[in-house]
């Protein structure tokens, strides 16, 4: 009998949320997902230890005289590309690299940032075609991958916990969403005093039906992926999603699970365009009014930035000592 892993490839694309090579080898996903905390991670990990070296051997040189920020800034960009180049040896298809995050409220600055990345890609014999630039779900994160898209620069959209952020983003033209269950689920647990949700009860997971029906009813083509997952029966309930971005532990879970994991969702990245009449495109003061109106959406897009501009500040601290 297949795994629930194997029967879940046949309804949505499987997407590795790690860097860590052996498990992307291991559990063979389409896609993987990367960031400041995954790349920290893999400061930890053997098979990057000579990469990481060698890499900040030639920053170094290539940022002599320059000020600490500038020499960090860099290395980081130079380590996310050689962690996402190695990826791409592994996976037939995207890669997603993160804009740091402390850029989310500046458009030309993570525009800028984005199409350094992509040309440092292209230095190392990486092509955009693989890429995907992840940009916070702020107004200015929206913008820069909207001008992005128009350049040939296809755009992941993250921190997504809001029915306006989605929308601004399938009106931007984007490539990709990744609206988060986990931490969706997290802020009602603690919110309303729950310990567990039934799949189908569950706001994460009601979040994130919500916004592939609306991608679905509108013909929007921007990809829908589920991200930050708390267990497997989440996934399960979000089968059918294009794709859904799981990390090692739950993907050891499907794998070692047999069983039909059955449809829940239908997939909108087919849909051609085709759907009822959309509405005008949101105005700046529309989008910051119904996004603020979101309390848990509004707590966890200012929680996550923080947490991702930490992760990168510690990746800094590490690059440091090793230089």
């Amino acid at each position: 009998m297949a795994s629930q892993l194997e029967s879940l490839k046949t309804l949505s694309k499987v997407v590795a949320d790690t860097g860590d090579l052996e498990a992307i080898k291991k559990y063979e996903p389409q896609d993987s997902t990367t960031n400041p905390s995954l790349l920290l991670k893999a400061f930890d990990l053997q098979g990057y230890q000579e990469l990481i070296d060698s890499t900040l051997a030639e920053v170094k040189k290539e940022t002599e005289g320059q000020s600490r920020e500038a020499r960090l800034a860099h290395a980081v960009d130079r380590l996310s590309v050689v962690v996402g180049t190695e990826i791409t040896k592994l996976v037939p298809g995207l890669v997603s690299t993160e804009v740091a995050s402390k850029l989310s409220f500046d458009r030309e600055a993570s525009i800028e940032k984005a199409r350094k990345l992509i040309e440092l890609y292209e230095k190392a014999g990486v092509g955009r075609d693989r890429i995907l630039i992840k940009l916070a779900s702020t107004w200015e994160g929206i913008r820069a991958a909207e001008q992005l898209q128009q350049e040939g620069i296809n755009c992941n959209l993250t921190l997504l916990f809001s029915d306006a952020q989605a929308r601004a983003c399938f009106e931007a033209g984007v490539f990709l969403i990744s609206p988060f269950v986990g931490r969706v689920t997290d802020w009602y647990k603690a919110n309303d005093g729950v310990d567990h949700y039934a799949p189908d009860d569950d706001p994460g997971v009601k979040f994130v039906r919500g916004v592939a029906d609306y991608a679905n009813r509108y013909g929007y083509e921007t990809v829908v992926m589920g991200a930050s997952f708390r267990n497997t029966d989440q996934i399960k309930a979000l089968a059918g999603c294009n794709r859904l971005t799981i990390s090692p532990a739950l993907l050891e879970e499907l794998a070692s699970s047999d069983g039909e994991v059955e449809r829940q969702l239908t997939d909108n990245a087919t849909s051609g365009g085709k759907g009822e009449k959309r509405p005008e495109k949101m105005t700046e003061a529309e989008f910051r009014w119904e996004h603020n109106q979101d309390a848990m959406a509004n707590d966890k897009l200012a929680e996550g930035i923080r947490k991702f501009a930490e992760d990168q500040e510690k990746l800094e601290g590490l690059i440091e000592k090793r230089f």
